[in-house]
């Protein structure tokens, strides 16, 4: 009878054990959400667009939030397309958050692919509608079968018929690691814009040891800053300031930024076998000194070099006529650059073929690019 005893307590402290063991090991199934996802904000019964806005929030698209009953981060996919059914789609933006803004620049594309344009001149319609959705999903990848996805959303987009591309912005570096300072009105060295691409800016050149942003003018806004590895941009001193860009080691570092895709890249470049040169200056008869030869002997307008960079040189005012010029370096024609009017990579050969007016003109010795800055007309 003892063992009796004995074996079946044994035999109940086993099944206890079983039991404990079990309940520990919690098994999450994840369900689709009942509620679903759908947009909550209001929105407009049309969208102007316009170039001159291209930089501005056209509609900051808010969903609710989506719970999966799981343990695991939500992303969501704003996406956009010319037809309803979505046979083709963009992803506008990817987030974790349950908002997306997005840009008139953005629209304006999707206003391309659905057709639309504002010429006038084309039997092309400037009015017409788009379509937006919004595509939730468990954890990071997207191919996984735990997701949501809302309504389509159809907007009214309306691209004004006439209306003039809007000049392209300026960028201009500004902080401690830069010449200028913390100064966005102190002849600050300029980003060069790409000749193909108006949203595309380089810059290869020294920094100090410090942190610096992107302005579009000689003001704190608007500017560009960057939020983690992508650019971040500030419309209005109201907005958040976003985080500089930081330098760590002072040298040279080659910047490119897409102002459209907001996107950068900060790399350090090698500078060491760079050629150096006493002269780099503006010539043609374009300009106010010709062609220099021996019937002209007047000098090249020379241009001054940066104060931390001696590869960087910039002329204030100089008058243009809408005739040929080119840079040169050391006061004669050993090496040359020329190419496209206002800015671009200039290469040996050729004129640059300019426009008539008064420009601050900017040339990096390293990569041949240059930009002719128009000056402001004062009355």
């Amino acid at each position: 009878m003892k063992k009796l005893s004995i074996l079946l307590f044994a035999f109940v402290a086993m099944l206890s054990l079983n039991s404990c063991t079990s309940d520990d090991d919690v098994v999450f199934i994840a369900q689709p959400d009942p509620e679903g996802i759908s947009f909550v904000n209001s929105f407009n019964d049309s969208y102007v667009l316009t170039p001159a806005t291209s930089g501005n929030i056209a509609e900051r698209f808010v969903w609710n939030t989506v719970d999966f009953d799981v343990p695991t981060n939500i992303t969501y996919e704003l996406q956009g397309s010319a037809d309803a059914d979505f046979t083709s789609f963009d992803v506008l933006g990817a987030t974790g958050e349950n908002n997306f803004a997005v840009k008139v620049s953005q629209m304006m594309t999707l206003a391309e692919d659905a057709g639309l344009d504002a010429d006038a001149e084309t039997d092309l319609p400037n009015t017409g509608m788009v379509y937006f959705r919004v595509y939730a999903y468990a954890g990071s990848d997207g191919g996984n079968g735990l997701n949501e996805t809302s309504e389509v959303k159809s907007l009214t987009l309306v691209l004004p018929e006439g209306e003039v591309e809007a000049a392209p912005k300026q960028l201009y570096l500004v902080g401690d690691a830069t010449a200028a300072g913390w100064n966005p009105n102190n002849n600050n060295t300029p980003m060069f814009r790409d000749s193909e691409d108006p949203n595309v800016y380089y810059f290869t050149g020294k920094f100090k040891v410090g942190s610096f942003k992107l302005v579009a003018g000689q003001a704190w806004a608007p500017s560009y800053g960057k939020d983690g590895n992508s650019l971040q941009y500030r419309e209005t001193e109201d907005d958040p300031d976003p985080a500089n860009f930081d330098v760590a080691t002072a040298g040279y570092y080659s910047l490119t930024v897409n102002i459209d895709e907001l996107t950068y890249t900060f790399e350090p470049y090698d500078a060491s076998g760079a050629a150096t040169y006493d002269v780099i200056g503006i010539v043609g008869d374009g300009t106010t000194v010709g062609w220099p030869g021996d019937d002209n002997p007047t000098p090249d307008i020379q241009m001054t070099p940066s104060s931390i960079d001696a590869h960087i040189w910039n002329a204030q005012n100089v008058e243009l006529n809408g005739a040929n010029a080119k840079f040169r370096a050391n006061l004669a024609w050993d090496m040359g650059w020329a190419g496209p009017f206002p800015s671009g990579q200039g290469v040996s050969g050729g004129d640059i073929v300019t426009e008539e007016g008064v420009y601050n003109v900017w040339f990096n010795d390293i990569t041949g690019r240059y930009i002719f800055i128009p000056v402001p007309v004062t009355e």
